[in-house]
């Protein structure tokens, strides 16, 4: 069976032609790998303004935010790069953890001189990747600005009364190994979508996102969560709840997993000042790709808000 590469978490490919709008891509080696990257507005950025720094989905390399860029590209500097193995960036068999991916981001703006303060933006899984930066450098991070973010605060039990309530056999978290191994099987996927879909599974294997679990609180910085929810019920979710006998109930299944999602982000911004949840009613994954210029706009305005907040008080 060929594998549909991103059920429920759903991935989005590179969309070049819209990023080499925005500068020629460029390579540089990190760890002995080449990384590829793309820049804008850097010449215009000032000492102490914050750079905007793009983390894709699974699987996507920094294009998939391309849909963005008519819209953003004159407001400030940002960066998007494709993580090693995804795009035209070298796999680096050594990247064996998300903190290995934050640590190559990391030495990537460090080795191209591109100083924080750092406003990060994670669509889909790299929402718990710029989680996960931010708790490894919470001194460099103006802000962060998550686009429909996996849930990685689930927790077995949460996942479990889903289950319950729902009367489904199978849970979110066994949902995503059985997705990520079928990746990895599938005779289609390359070798660096491979490789990043064995890192992500053992990443939640034995317990879901195990190295996310004791994360310190996010510093008092801006952040904007975008959750889409009550999505429509694809026709590939239900042919393929039929095809594995997964047994799941779509519509209450998702709709508890859309409410526990919004509790779990709430939570951890509840404590930031110029912060806000934004909910999107019967919106898709890809938000930015769905409605590029509502999600632009929202970024425009959270990084107003790192402007204002990086101001000394009077």
């Amino acid at each position: 069976m060929k594998l549909i590469a991103a059920v429920f978490l759903i991935t989005f490919f590179a969309i070049s032609s819209v990023l080499a709008q925005v500068s020629e891509r460029k390579l540089v080696s990190i760890n002995n790998k080449k990384m590829a990257y793309r820049t804008f507005g850097l010449e215009n950025r000032k000492i102490g303004e914050p750079i905007v720094v793009f983390e894709s989905g699974l699987g996507s390399s920094g294009g998939s935010n391309g849909s963005l860029f008519p819209f953003i590209q004159n407001n400030f500097a940002g960066i998007v790069y494709d993580r090693n193995g995804i795009g035209e960036s070298e796999l680096d068999s050594a990247v064996k953890t998300d903190a290995d991916v934050v640590k190559r981001l990391h030495d990537l703006l460090t080795t191209l001189k591109i100083s924080p303060p750092y406003l990060l933006v994670g669509h889909s899984i790299g929402g718990p990747f710029i989680r996960l930066f931010a708790s490894k450098h919470p001194e460099e991070i103006a802000g962060l600005f998550f686009i429909d973010p996996t849930d990685f605060m689930l927790t077995k039990e949460e996942d479990d009364e889903v289950k319950f309530k729902t009367g489904s056999k199978t849970g979110y978290q066994e949902l995503l190994n059985i997705n990520l191994q079928n990746i990895i099987k599938d005779p289609s996927t390359s070798t660096g979508f491979r490789h990043e879909a064995e890192r992500e599974l053992n990443e939640s294997t034995p317990h879901f996102f195990k190295n996310y679990t004791s994360l310190p609180p996010l510093p008092d910085i801006p952040v904007t969560v975008m959750i889409a929810y009550s999505k429509h019920i694809e026709q590939y979710e239900t042919k393929m709840n039929k095809e594995l006998n997964l047994g799941i109930n779509l519509i209450p299944w998702w709709k508890e997993l859309d409410q526990l999602r919004i509790e779990h982000y709430a939570e951890m911004i509840k404590n930031n000042h110029n912060s806000k949840l934004i909910l999107l009613p019967k919106y898709s994954h890809g938000i930015h790709q769905q409605d590029p210029k509502l999600v632009a706009e929202a970024l425009i305005s959270i990084y107003n808000s790192t402007l204002r907040s990086s101001k000394p008080s009077n």
